[in-house]
């Protein structure tokens, strides 16, 4: 079974902060709670690739702090961009319910 190494299990801890942060600023994310999840996870580990090339100026042992927070903000930043572009599923003011 191959280790695995702190970067990820760090990630998902940066990734769930960051999250909690957003759900704690907006109130609520609905559905894309999730994806919002997700995309956190994924933009602390993306970012911690690129800060432990890049320098970091608050590691964590071997961890890049600041660029997996950034990282980490950007996609939450896209899932509620995407979100926010989608088409929604309810009606326009004008339209009525039938």
């Amino acid at each position: 079974m191959p280790e695995l190494g702190p970067a990820p299990v760090l990630a998902a801890l940066v990734g769930l902060f960051h999250t909690g942060a957003y759900l704690l600023l907006r109130g609520s994310a609905g559905l894309r709670l999730p994806f919002v999840l997700l995309a956190a996870v994924l933009g602390a580990y993306a970012g911690h690739a690129l800060g432990s090339r890049l320098g970091d100026p608050l590691p964590i042992g071997d961890f890049a702090l600041v660029w997996a927070s950034l990282l980490a903000w950007l996609g939450i930043g896209l899932i509620v961009a995407s979100s926010l572009l989608a088409p929604s599923k309810e009606p326009h003011s004008g339209e009525r319910r039938t």
